[in-house]
């Protein structure tokens, strides 16, 4: 979620429903040597908590520090990032590197531990390929240093993001009467029914939310009602999405200024406006003005040319027989 879960994003998440949010991971090593880039993605407002910052680095000393930085904003928790596996993060072992060397992140866990009075948490993958899935190992381990969560991503480095994510290892984890901390799933949830059968057959104790959140928003308050109720909201309107998607280029601008900010807006709008008939010609002219009174103005079009047009909520890579198949 690099350069996606930012303040604005996280605003309108918080807006449909999100219980926790987290901070774009921030390098332990950009932290201590004050980079802006990295001091910036402290940010965070009332409003997200509870709000957890993520940092991440593969030094002792480096994430000893960078605890201590984040402990004097004051979000709810820090949370540890041993699970992005891109390779500019991997070969500087960091994020899912510090897999293949478990001595390694026990270490640097008990450093973030020791370093700061708030919560930590950590997230991590099953391993570093099929052939060393150690998250068994890894969870007990992490546990002992008094981390207060773990959050797997069912695949391991290797897969990236491909296939489906594999959750009987996490499943394993919750049912491991040795584990007392929570254990939350992440991986391939993009609706409200994979929530409630993922839920109902590992036994998890909170669900992540990640890229199925990109330009929309409403799978966190479509996934609660549904676990409420057991019933399916009404899609967002045209009108709810149009309204959305302004406030997102709003807070954008607000936070960055408008060039930056109305630049980063561009990666959303195909996930906005997704499911619309031929909507290619509007989502072309959003990426090429340059301000946010032409961003406002093309979205009122949007809005009046599609008004009573409900787009159809489209999956990610989720059958309706896998679906069926988990509950």
């Amino acid at each position: 979620m690099e350069d996606v879960s930012d303040p604005p994003f996280r605003y309108v998440c918080k807006q449909q429903g999100a219980d926790l949010m987290y901070s774009e991971f921030i390098s332990s090593e950009g932290l201590i040597r004050d980079a802006i880039k990295s001091r910036q993605k402290l940010d965070f407002s009332e409003f997200e908590r509870p709000f957890g910052i993520q940092i991440f680095g593969g030094d002792e000393e480096a994430m000893s520090l960078s605890a201590k930085i984040v402990d004097t904003v004051q979000p709810d928790l820090v949370d540890i990032n041993f699970g992005c596996p891109v390779k500019k993060v991997v070969c500087k072992g960091a994020g899912a590197a510090v897999l293949k060397d478990v001595d390694l992140m026990v270490k640097l866990t008990s450093a973030v531990v020791q370093s700061t009075s708030l919560p930590v948490t950590v997230k991590t993958r099953l391993g570093w390929d099929d052939n060393s899935k150690n998250i068994e190992e890894v969870a007990e381990r992490l546990q002992d240093t008094g981390i207060k969560a773990l959050t797997i991503h069912g695949r391991t480095r290797a897969q990236l993001y491909k296939g489906e994510a594999d959750w009987t290892l996490i499943s394993s984890i919750k049912n491991n009467p040795r584990i007392r901390i929570p254990i939350f799933g992440n991986g391939d949830i993009d609706s409200p029914q994979k929530a409630l059968a993922y839920q109902q057959r590992y036994g998890v104790d909170g669900i992540m939310i990640g890229r199925a959140a990109i330009g929309y928003p409403w799978i966190f308050r479509e996934i609660k009602h549904f676990l409420q109720t057991g019933e399916m909201l009404p899609l967002p309107t045209i009108e709810e999405r149009v309204d959305v998607c302004r406030t997102h280029a709003r807070k954008s601008v607000e936070w960055k200024g408008e060039v930056l900010g109305i630049l980063e807006m561009r990666r959303h709008y195909t996930n906005y406006l997704k499911g619309l008939p031929h909507i290619k010609e509007y989502r072309t002219r959003l990426v090429t003005v340059k301000t946010l009174a032409e961003v406002e103005a093309i979205l009122e079009e949007v809005a009046i040319h599609f008004a009573g047009v409900t787009p159809e909520r489209q999956l990610t890579g989720f059958s309706q027989g896998q679906m069926q198949e988990c509950a």
